[in-house]
């Protein structure tokens, strides 16, 4: 197949690309800044000989979006909300001018969506949707009209031959450098790992080769459309998926960190504590119901093929990297 991933050059982006050119298929980043083959320049706000991609592709990924990597400022909230709902508007604006339109669009979505609450999971069918929780920041429901904002411009596109799916993901674990998962096991090795705020709030993950799986799943079933989470079957509180991940690793003990500490860990991180904070206790359900099998649906298990993968990737970069000692002198 030919596959367009806009905003593809991000972590997700890099895993979704890896994989799908390995299987054989034709994939296509646009991005702001093309460095390689297979990439093509956009703005993510207006229509460009990018479009041309579309037409005549099979499938469209959107990825395209502001990092929520970020202080959670007026100005960024902004960005986030304009980048993601713009670049979704201008891809249907390009399906649907297409002469041979792709016969699937997967958008971007976040787990986000959905409220803070401990009492009970989330699925797509009686999940709660956020904004309106007591007792948390108010900015925390702009997070969330993000998220419906978001998945409104992909619902409301005029796309009538292409299937729309929009992708309500959780936080996606691999262990390439730069993602989630680099950062949570590099506060693991240092000791800080604990529990933050008490840790009873639940972490929504999913593996990286099960959020492929999945996408690739979505891709071949022509009958599955609307909102689908795509989190592992078994959320768990943070005290619980730090502990599993220190012990992956050989890590006996983590500091516990208060809500101020962790403040002050998220400013110097550039970061925002809604990341550490949320409860985001999220479920598969329309995957589950429609016999998606997970490789990865524990934590316990995710977790110690996460941390081996990462430690074979370091062995073989310091294979790769020649010794002082092993370099020719200026011999006489």
């Amino acid at each position: 197949m030919k596959i367009v991933i806009p905003g593809g050059t991000g972590q997700v982006g890099t895993i979704l690309n890896r994989a799908l050119s390995r299987a054989g298929h034709q994939v296509v980043v646009l991005t702001r800044r093309p460095t390689r083959d297979g990439e093509v320049r956009w703005d993510g706000e207006s229509w460009g000989p990018w479009a041309e991609e579309i037409d005549g592709s099979d499938v469209v990924i959107n990825l395209a979006g502001r990092s929520v990597s970020c202080r959670y400022t007026p100005d960024n909230l902004r960005a986030m909300m304009d980048s993601r709902v713009r670049s979704t508007e201008v891809v249907g604006e390009a399906i649907a001018g297409a002469a041979r339109p792709p016969r699937v669009w997967l958008q971007m979505s976040t787990a986000t969506l959905y409220a803070h609450r401990f009492d009970a999971p989330n699925d797509e069918a009686t999940g709660i949707v956020g904004g309106g929780e007591p007792d948390v920041p108010d900015y925390w429901s702009y997070s969330v009209e993000i998220a419906r904002s978001w998945e409104r411009a992909q619902e409301v596109a005029d796309t009538p031959h292409t299937r729309k799916v929009a992708l309500r993901s959780a936080m996606v674990m691999s262990p390439d450098r730069g993602g989630v998962f680099d950062v949570l096991l590099a506060l693991a090795r240092l000791g800080l790992g604990g529990p933050v705020a008490g840790g009873g709030q639940y972490v929504s993950w999913i593996h990286d080769q099960d959020f492929v799986r999945a996408v690739e799943f979505l891709i071949d079933r022509d009958d599955l459309r609307g909102p689908v989470n795509l989190a592992a079957p078994e959320p768990l509180p943070q005290r619980a998926f730090m502990r599993d991940l220190r012990s992956s690793w050989g890590v006996p003990v983590g500091l516990p960190a208060t809500r101020w500490m962790a403040e002050i860990g998220a400013f110097a991180l550039r970061s925002d504590t809604e990341l550490l904070l949320k409860s985001r206790r999220v479920v598969p359900g329309r995957l589950l119901d429609e016999g998606f099998d997970f490789a990865y649906a524990r934590w316990p298990e995710a977790a110690g093929d996460l941390v081996r993968r990462r430690r074979r990737a370091r062995r073989r970069i310091g294979a790769e990297v020649p010794s002082l000692s092993g370099s020719s002198g200026g011999g006489a």
